[in-house]
């Protein structure tokens, strides 16, 4: 059979094979050159070429768009706040690098940028895109730059981390400061107290009247045992504070008549405290004044911390300095020397024909009736008492040392801790439960200072450990002497605190919080006129 001449072979079949695989060689070119473009838009910027001689926008425009890089299709705003927020940190590095040149011209463009949104702020019309991107362009260049200078993330994330433990150091060194000064301010007697004190004890040795006075009150000294009356306690040495908290809760009283308060403070304060409330009516409420030099069974044999504080060591902790350096310096304050601070764990003995009191700190004002009170029913507890162990730092653990055993085998590092300065006291129970005699226990064990460190509230959390009856925390609201409270916690308060170092009656007092206090004091007494007419 006689072969066909080649041209004529199948030439339909021939043309269709050869247009299929043009087309397949041209899609697959133009697949490659695709995945070419897409992976280079996936490159991050660190990957371009660094340039290592001097920078020069022409050079770095032709190679890199950086207005196109920098720009966002969200927001012009929010890239120039980036940009001045990434510029601000630059300036400190480049600062510290030591080229200023290049920290002046970032911080020139970061006020440029800041007067552009001014501008759009101010004038409430938006910059033009023109405007925009000229600045966000410029910024780039500069951001670039800071890039080429190896002024890159990790550099930054070492020089900022060697920044913030300076300046952390240099906050506990002033806040350490601080404290030591707020100290010192705190135990300083201010000019008007003083001259308070000096004036009162003139008053009472140089005017008979009011001696006399006292005795013709000896009348009502049946009610200083009547347990049918509201009974509160203080101890200070601070005539115009204890005035105040008797002031405020007899004014607020619906039976102040009815109220009885038992002040007790010592030697140098006992004539002005006596001549103050002899001199002044506190709507009828009747007031006993004693000091507490007079207690003959309050002495170092039986008082395992009076022992301790007429140790020379001790007084030389908190006089000299010497000692735990760990220890706070809230903790080195003289007044835990004062037996007038101990006295609230000796209650029932000082007043052993009473059975129910309510003690108060002399920094506290008062703002509701408080009678209901002593009807409050403890379930058998102690104490009646605010817990203060919404945060984690007021529980047993913040007070206490845990790595002793005996601490260890006897407490709950997270139970709430709870406030002294407004306190429902059983003294039926409390003499029933030997609180004293469990409060001397661990004294005696603390002798060394190891279970806690200083003051009366951790003695005090083990003392009254599971006999403590959690009251409403309207009832005693804290911390007006150290930070900000919260306005309806103190509208709501039945008794203001002001513990903490800014006492209403300091100059370092917090002035938003003094208003609740003065207005409990008679500014116009003749004898306050002559003490706080410069206050």
């Amino acid at each position: 059979m006689r072969r066909r001449p080649f041209d004529l072979r199948r030439p339909a079949r021939r043309g269709w094979i050869s247009g299929v695989w043009m087309w397949l060689v041209a899609g697959g070119f133009g697949v490659l050159l695709l995945l070419v473009m897409l992976s280079r838009e996936k490159l991050p910027r660190s990957a371009l070429p660094l340039i290592r001689q001097k920078f020069h926008h022409t050079s770095l425009i032709e190679g890199l768009n950086i207005t196109d890089e920098m720009l966002s299709p969200h927001s012009f705003t929010r890239q120039m706040v980036d940009q001045i927020s990434l510029a601000k940190a630059l300036v400190i590095i480049s600062k510290d690098s030591n080229n200023l040149q290049f920290a002046a011209e970032l911080s020139a463009q970061i006020r440029k940028c800041q007067a552009l949104l001014s501008k759009s702020a101010t004038m409430a019309t938006p910059l033009t895109t023109e405007e925009w991107e000229t600045a966000i362009h410029d910024m780039a260049l500069l951001l670039y730059q800071a890039q080429e200078l190896h002024y890159d993330s990790a550099t930054m994330i070492m020089k900022m981390k060697g920044q913030f433990e300076s300046l952390n150091e240099k906050m506990k060194s002033e806040a350490e400061k601080n404290t030591k000064y707020g100290q010192i301010a705190a135990e300083e007697l201010p000019k008007g107290l003083y001259c308070l004190g000096i004036r009162l004890t003139m008053e009472w040795f140089g005017n008979p009247n009011l001696q006399r006075d006292l005795l013709e009150r000896k009348h009502s000294l049946e009610k200083l045992r009547d347990n049918n009356l509201y009974h509160y306690c203080i101890f200070s040495d601070n005539v115009l504070a204890t005035s105040v908290v008797v002031n405020s809760t007899s004014m607020n009283s619906k039976n102040p008549d009815k109220i009885v308060f038992h002040l007790v403070t010592d030697e140098v304060n006992y004539a002005p405290m006596k001549a103050w409330y002899s001199m002044n009516n506190f709507r009828g409420a009747t007031i006993e004044v004693q000091k507490v030099e007079d207690f003959s069974w309050l002495n170092a044999s039986y008082v395992p911390v009076l022992k301790q504080l007429q140790n020379s060591e001790t007084q030389n902790f908190y006089f000299s300095g010497t000692g735990d350096n760990r220890t706070p310096i809230k903790f080195r304050n003289p007044k835990y020397l004062s037996m007038l601070n101990h006295l609230r764990f000796y209650i029932p003995e000082v007043y052993p024909a009473l059975q129910k009191v309510v003690f108060l700190d002399d920094d506290v004002v008062v703002q509701k009736d408080l009678s209901k009170l002593f009807t409050i029913d403890l379930n058998g507890n102690v104490m009646g008492a605010v817990e203060t162990c919404m945060e984690t730092f007021h529980r047993f653990h913040k007070y206490l040392n845990y790595s002793h055993p005996l601490i260890r085998a006897h407490f709950d590092p997270d139970a709430c801790g709870w406030a002294f300065g407004m306190n429902v006291l059983d003294l039926g129970e409390w003499r029933k439960k030997n609180v004293t005699g469990i409060y001397h226990y661990w004294q005696e064990h603390n002798a060394d200072h190891t279970l806690w460190k200083l003051g009366t509230l951790p003695p005090g959390l083990l003392a009254f450990y599971g006999l403590v009856e959690k009251l409403d925390a309207n009832w005693h609201v804290l911390g007006l002497g150290y930070t900000n409270v919260d306005p309806l916690l103190i509208k709501n308060g039945a008794v203001l605190h002001y513990n903490g170092n800014m006492k209403p009656w300091l100059k370092i007092g917090m002035e938003k919080y003094k208003g609740l206090w003065d207005k409990y004091v008679d500014y116009s007494h003749p004898l306050l006129q002559q003490c706080f007419m410069h206050g």
